[in-house]
């Protein structure tokens, strides 16, 4: 599916938008009807009040958040559309995906120019990690249980698909060049292979599960609602992406009721 991202990144389809805004509503549906309720049941004592599950689902949220922050992957998504259709991309006998990282490179001197690909490649590759991180989200949901990990499971993948879109965009889109591009892409694909493997090593308590469920609850919330959502709506906004993204909640409950 992360292939399947970037595949679609290099020719960036018109209907892209319906596809990022059925899997936000997978991801919103799998953190409200899913996994807090599971983090709840297995981490419920209260630190001052509020249970801890909700404390490391704020956790994840602001870490991801501070993380993007951190090394700029989140941008404004109307900048980056609004920088694509730049007309002296056609003097330079390219296709658009080739001129894409052309346009931000052009007039920069060769240092510019070279810390402004490694932004795109330090984004990158902070996507790879959290890809890792997804991986190991499916080991320990299928710890929880069977239910748990199919659930966290199809979120993922359908997660990976704008993974791998926006890996590929954010590398060609710092100017970096696209064996670079396709290179970091294998990467994001194998990372949540590597995650789920490494659960294999070790049984994670239940306490601690209850913990890193609500902590990636937060982190699935954030990238559904700050990255997925607008970057959906930003070329197309219309009632088409909405009705997407509400299917994909619905799906969801659907497929949560006949597993439980």
């Amino acid at each position: 599916m992360t292939l399947i991202g970037g595949w679609v990144a290099q020719r960036t389809g018109d209907r892209r938008h319906l596809v990022l805004g059925f899997a936000a509503g997978l991801m919103l549906g799998v953190v409200a009807f899913d996994l807090l309720p599971e983090a709840l049941h297995q981490a419920p004592e209260e630190v001052h009040g509020v249970p801890q599950a909700l404390l490391m689902f704020a956790a994840g949220f602001l870490t991801i958040h501070i993380v993007e922050r951190a090394v700029a992957i989140h941008r404004g998504h109307e900048e980056e559309y609004a920088e694509h259709s730049h007309g002296h991309r056609h003097s330079h006998g390219g296709s658009a995906e080739q001129g894409l990282g052309h346009n931000h490179s052009h007039g920069r001197s060769r240092p510019d120019a070279e810390r402004h690909q490694g932004v795109g490649l330090t984004a990158a590759m902070a996507l790879v990690g959290h890809s890792v991180m997804d991986g190991f989200a499916i080991g320990a949901a299928f710890q929880a249980g069977t239910t748990v990990g199919t659930v966290v499971a199809i979120a993922v993948v359908a997660h990976d698909f704008a993974d791998g879109f926006n890996t590929y965009t954010i590398t060609r889109l710092y100017g970096n060049n696209k064996r670079r591009a396709l290179a970091l892409l294998a990467a994001d694909a194998l990372a949540p292979v590597t995650g789920a493997a490494i659960t294999l090593l070790f049984t994670i308590s239940e306490h601690l599960l209850g913990l890193y469920l609500g902590f990636f609850a937060g982190f699935l919330l954030y990238l559904a609602t700050s990255d997925i959502l607008p970057e959906a709506h930003s070329p197309h906004p219309s009632r088409t992406t909405l009705l997407c993204t509400l299917a994909g909640v619905g799906f969801m409950w659907l497929v949560i009721g006949f597993a439980s």
